[in-house]
């Protein structure tokens, strides 16, 4: 079971990023991140190839798989499966504005179907022992936030969800795409902060528009939580620094060539296990963004890594352009 203490700081779940090599990288910058697979369907993970969409290393723990769906029957199974695999908590998605989730009535359409979250809730807490948590908008569309907000959280927790990580948007379903309803709609802290307020014996963990460490660092006066999403993937170097800043660890910052040699004995095993350097590599463009030679590393990585037979040479051909740059 995972305590409150591990909410503090999450990488998002992200639709084509957060996959398991990704999580590999993470985990070498910070131990105590909480991890997350991308979101997969529960109909996937029941009848799918598990190993490739849910398969990952047991240094990824502690790791969250997010399940898109809205049957609880199906949610619960698709729940025991991820149990099995040794995940520490299985999360419902009810944020994504995607038309394949819209067309399949999940994600941020949930935001108006409360007592559905609940019945998952509810089928998957009596499968499981590990965890279930809900990750969620303010509201949708033209929906009332406080109302909405308040109303869908006050009826998933009672059916025994105690954790909910808060995108702090509305989610647009209708006129924008999903990149645009990660930028457009107004975050809106305070609505958030009124919920933590007002529910203390919940875990709220807020997500949206958080960039750096030190706000961080703020958001946790009045959240028991932040996540972050492209500011963590974007530039990984700041998880180098989330042990020591948020968790109060004693280690020295993880640097960016440290992670390099961190995560270099990952990348030879799946090498030998037949898939590409690109598929790997594609995570860490932006380790050294806002240093010297971080235009060669990102060049060298995405030119040399995708050609056939590709191997850790062209990583090092990388790390040393950058070596050249910095001491230039």
């Amino acid at each position: 079971m995972l305590d409150k203490t591990a909410y503090k700081f999450s990488v998002a779940p992200m639709m084509d990023w957060t996959d398991r090599h990704c999580r590999a990288f993470h985990r070498v910058l910070s131990k105590r991140a909480l991890l997350w697979t991308e979101m997969v369907t529960a109909d996937a993970v029941i009848h799918g190839d598990r190993d490739r969409l849910i398969g990952f290393s047991e240094e990824e723990h502690p790791v969250v798989l997010q399940l898109g769906g809205n049957e609880p029957d199906k949610m619960a199974e698709a729940a025991r499966v991820a149990e099995e695999f040794g995940y520490d908590e299985v999360n419902i998605n009810c944020g994504c504005p995607s038309d394949r989730v819209q067309s399949g009535a999940f994600g941020a359409c949930l935001m108006r179907e409360p007592e559905t979250v609940a019945a998952c809730v509810a089928a998957m807490r009596a499968a499981v022992s590990i965890p279930v948590t809900v990750k969620c908008r303010i509201a949708i569309d033209e929906d009332p936030p406080r109302e909405t907000l308040f109303g869908f959280v006050d009826r998933v927790a009672d059916a025994g969800c105690d954790v909910f990580t808060v995108h702090a948007r509305k989610a647009w379903l209708k006129g924008l795409s999903p990149k645009e309803n990660r930028e457009i709609p107004p975050l809106d802290y305070g609505l958030v902060a009124e919920l933590k307020q007002a529910r203390p014996e919940l875990t709220i963990v807020l997500n949206g528009g958080i960039k750096t460490l030190d706000d961080c660092q703020e958001h946790l006066q009045s959240f028991d939580g932040v996540m972050l999403g492209r500011a963590a993937y974007q530039t990984p170097a700041l998880l180098g620094e989330v042990d020591q800043k948020l968790f109060g660890a004693d280690e020295a910052p993880i640097s960016g060539r440290e992670a390099v040699a961190l995560y270099r004995p990952y990348i030879a095993e799946r090498l030998e296990e037949g898939v590409r350097l690109s598929s790997i590599t594609r995570h860490m463009l932006g380790l050294f963004n806002g240093r010297p030679g971080a235009r060669l590393w990102r060049r060298t990585l995405s030119e040399k890594g995708p050609k056939p037979g590709a191997g850790l040479e062209v990583l090092d051909e990388a790390l040393e352009a950058v070596a050249l740059r910095a001491v230039a």
